[in-house]
């Protein structure tokens, strides 16, 4: 990213400010569905499985849903991200899509995987995976695997970030009175965060949910999008957020997952 970002004249002398805010994203890109392999990076279709790891299941011993999976060695390295592995994303089919909103970070609902050492001997791999179940409504369509490219790219913080008022000051765009929504809408047009993606700042159709008191990044997003049908709710987004220090450890049992729509 160039720092020739388009800024209204009102907003030019925040311009330092706001690319301080800059940090790298690695965006997902989705092929056409289409065979991938197990240990492919993916959303939907079957996942990577070792013959001696148990399949996800809710507390009722349901199957959760594969929703994706990113093997990092075919990524664009993005620190303190791993380098190597396999990290995969399952969900319920119920009404909430296995999201707790009193614990977000509850997985007994949804779950989140790593195989730190992952093999392509597809001889240990569960391969036939008839035992899932016909599940329920879910925002992806059953039966279409979509593989993934990736793009090392930058973002700059959005407003709705719930870091945003802690750096520019609470009622930052009040102070342009009458233009405060027009300005508003003016950077948010020009920043934005949507998209498939790990690391970078999170998207919203709501507002941020996590606790300023307990510090997050965005681990993964999911958006709604038509080339891998995709929606959530009424064109909605879902996010995977960690602590910083169990993104360092590897530890993903703690884990926030979140999604909202209009």
């Amino acid at each position: 990213m160039d720092n020739n970002l388009p800024l209204p004249p009102e907003l030019e002398p925040f311009q330092q400010q706001i690319y301080a805010t800059q940090r790298a994203v690695v965006r997902i890109l989705p092929k056409a569905a289409g065979p991938t392999q197990p240990w492919q990076s993916k959303i939907g279709g079957t996942p990577y499985l070792p013959k001696d790891t148990a399949f996800p299941v809710s507390p009722e011993g349901r199957h959760l849903f594969f929703l994706a999976q990113i093997n990092f060695a075919e990524a664009p390295p993005l620190p303190p991200f791993p380098q190597q592995g396999i990290l995969q994303f399952y969900i319920s089919d119920d009404d909430f899509w296995g999201l707790n909103l009193d614990n977000p970070a509850d997985q007994s609902r949804f779950r989140v995987l790593y195989f730190s050492e992952p093999t392509t001997d597809a001889t240990k791999l569960v391969t036939d995976f008839s035992f899932l179940p016909a599940y329920d409504e879910l925002p992806l369509l059953l039966g279409k695997s979509f593989p993934i490219a990736f793009q090392p790219d930058v973002e700059l913080m959005p407003a709705h970030d719930y870091r945003f008022h802690a750096l520019f000051g609470d009622g930052f765009f009040e102070q342009f009175g009458d233009q405060e929504w027009e300005m508003y809408e003016e950077y948010m047009s020009l920043v934005f965060s949507e998209g498939h993606k790990f690391g970078g700042y999170p998207d919203f159709s709501q507002e941020d949910p996590r606790d300023p008191n307990d510090p997050m990044e965005l681990l993964f997003q999911l958006d709604s999008g038509d080339e891998i049908d995709c929606m959530w709710g009424d064109t909605g987004i879902a996010n995977f957020f960690i602590r910083p220090a169990d993104l360092a450890a590897r530890d993903f049992s703690k884990v926030w997952y979140n999604w909202d729509s209009c």
